[in-house]
């Protein structure tokens, strides 16, 4: 068998800002092609394509490198959504840790890189999101409204100014700080202490999914018992709170764990849900 090649020299360098650049303007594309399957992981894979084409630029002629190439695409077509702008974090965070792996596989499992990314979508979500729509352009448009409401042409242009400059300083830093951040931070987890922190980011990713099913899918039951004296959407839900949705979530797992497109997993879901709502089964 022949030796892949993992050190630096295996990996085409280029400086460090135009790899800032790519993190920065590809992060404004991440939602250009969102869907409903898995959201934004298509704009993350573009996002990131660059930097995975750097570490194995020899996948042409060399099989083992274009393996590990697929490997790496398809390793980031999972799910993913996170506010635009600190997803340069997140992006620049991933690259460097697959810049590491191409360097040296036995440092860092591949897994952990996904780990990492579900770990911090909800927390820079919840940033984000709080930070740019519910406050930013709340103060934007609102001086922008005062002024153009007066006659004057500064109000669009002084929303625009103050909707975006926030956004571009966030995002250029934000992918400054993931991929600088990241490097600086791999270096010091080796062997243990990176098993350790991988465990503890793909708890954080398990409750991220958790919260994201008890808030999104919400299924409930208006079965009622001894002429409604007995609810069982109050007995389940003493039992635990939106078990139901837990229920439904697993049983979608294990199709798709079976390889059921997504084409038939809407048409269960459309058709199951009408039909369970009819029957009186689901609310």
């Amino acid at each position: 068998m022949t030796d892949i090649k993992t050190s630096q020299d295996a990996i085409t360098e280029v400086s460090e800002g135009k790899k800032l650049g790519q993190f920065f303007w590809r992060s404004w594309a991440i939602q250009d092609s969102w869907n409903y399957e898995r959201q934004m992981n298509m704009g993350f894979l573009y996002g990131i394509a660059p930097t995975i084409d750097r570490c194995y630029p020899d996948a042409d002629s060399d099989s083992e490198q274009m393996a590990r190439k697929k490997e790496a695409y398809k390793r980031h077509m999972a799910f993913y959504n996170c506010t635009p702008q600190t997803s340069a974090f997140v992006l620049g965070l991933s690259a460097s840790m697959e810049e590491e792996y191409a360097r040296d596989p036995s440092a860092i499992d591949p897994d952990g890189i996904n780990a990492m990314k579900t770990a911090l979508m909800g927390p820079l979500s919840g940033i984000g999101d709080s930070f740019f729509q519910g406050t930013i352009r709340v103060i934007a448009f609102g001086l922008g409204v005062s002024l153009a409401q007066q006659g004057s042409f500064l109000g669009p242009v002084l929303a625009m100014v103050l909707s975006i400059v926030p956004s571009v300083l966030v995002t250029w830093f934000a992918a400054k700080l993931g991929y600088e951040g990241g490097a600086k931070y791999l270096d010091r987890l080796q062997g243990g202490a990176m098993e350790k922190v991988m465990y503890a980011c793909g708890i954080v990713g398990l409750m991220a999914v958790g919260s994201m099913i008890a808030t999104l899918i919400g299924a409930t039951t208006p079965a009622t018992f001894a002429d409604g004296a007995l609810v069982l959407q109050d007995v389940l839900d003493s039992i635990m709170p939106q078990m139901i949705s837990l229920a439904l979530t697993m049983a979608f797992y294990c199709l798709i764990k079976k390889n059921v497109k997504s084409g038939p997993l809407l048409l269960i879901a459309i058709i199951g849900g009408v039909a369970l709502s009819a029957l009186g089964v689901l609310a």
